[in-house]
């Protein structure tokens, strides 16, 4: 083989070699592998089961489980006045007869001070309503519907007074209407083959205006409950709304004085607190 032929033969080796590097480096295949710097893996967060709300509730509300639900929580955050899922395997159970003390939001964790059982010194304070007052009279089981009036019950509150010593006389006024009844202290005697109620105190959920007239009414003479019917909240004519030129004998001018007759004396007092 002549000189010029070698020449042109390793000229065109030499070509095809640097355009098969060339290919090679636009196609990538000659450069290495980016390798990602990745963090370590960190633990996964420990979580657990809470009870929280699942509305806004309000004080002397019930607590039930319609009105909750578990929500997963941050075992790092956790209160130890939580309610979990792990101490809490009956839900229904420990609800039972709650109601809610503190005013809560949709979606907060239920604390251990936010609500009271009925059982607790607490519990009649949370079920009254802003501005109310519990106030309690003693009632027998006759002055008490016999026994059949139960809490949250609505009565009208009726005062047994003497007006006459020769001869003698009486008259009954409502001077109280839709009085919600928040507990009834009753107890049961077997006597032979039936049961006998006996009642001592009632207690009421008043205004203080209310409270005030009915501390007054018990020293005039005995209380007596009217059972209302359930639904019916229609306010009857009472001391307090009865307009002030009602002079019926069986009933009590509005806002007007509670005739206190003793040993012949007749005295007087405004429920209001004013001096007459």
């Amino acid at each position: 083989m002549s000189m010029p032929r070698m020449i042109v033969l390793g000229v065109a080796v030499l070509a095809a070699i640097a355009a098969i590097f060339l290919m090679r480096g636009l196609m990538g295949g000659g450069t290495s592998k980016a390798q990602a710097n990745l963090p370590p893996p960190t633990p996964s967060m420990e979580v657990a089961q809470v009870l929280v709300t699942s509305q806004p509730l309000q004080p002397g509300q019930p607590l039930n489980p319609t009105v909750v639900h578990w929500q997963k929580w941050p075992k790092a955050g956790i209160d130890s006045s939580f309610i979990t899922q792990d101490q809490t395997p009956d839900l229904a159970a420990a609800l039972n007869g709650t109601v809610v003390r503190a005013p809560m939001v949709e979606g907060e964790p239920i604390t251990t001070a936010k609500f009271v059982h009925g059982d607790s010194a607490g519990f009649l304070a949370a079920t009254l309503q802003p501005g109310m007052r519990a106030v309690s009279i003693p009632v027998t089981t006759e002055s008490g519907a016999g026994g059949f009036i139960l809490p949250n019950d609505r009565i009208d509150l009726l005062m047994v007074e003497q007006i006459s010593d020769t001869p003698k006389r009486v008259t009954a006024r409502i001077i109280l209407s839709n009085i919600r009844v928040l507990a009834m202290d009753q107890t049961y005697k077997q006597d032979k083959d039936q049961k006998v109620v006996l009642a001592k105190t009632a207690t009421l959920e008043l205004t203080p205006d209310q409270a005030r007239l009915v501390t007054m009414a018990q020293a005039a003479g005995p209380l007596s409950l009217a059972l209302r019917p359930l639904g019916d909240n229609t306010p009857g004519p009472s001391a307090l709304t009865r307009p002030a030129n009602d002079n019926n004998d069986d009933q009590a001018p509005a806002g007007g004085p509670v005739r206190v007759i003793r040993f012949g004396v007749t005295s007087s007092g405004a429920p209001s607190g004013r001096k007459e």
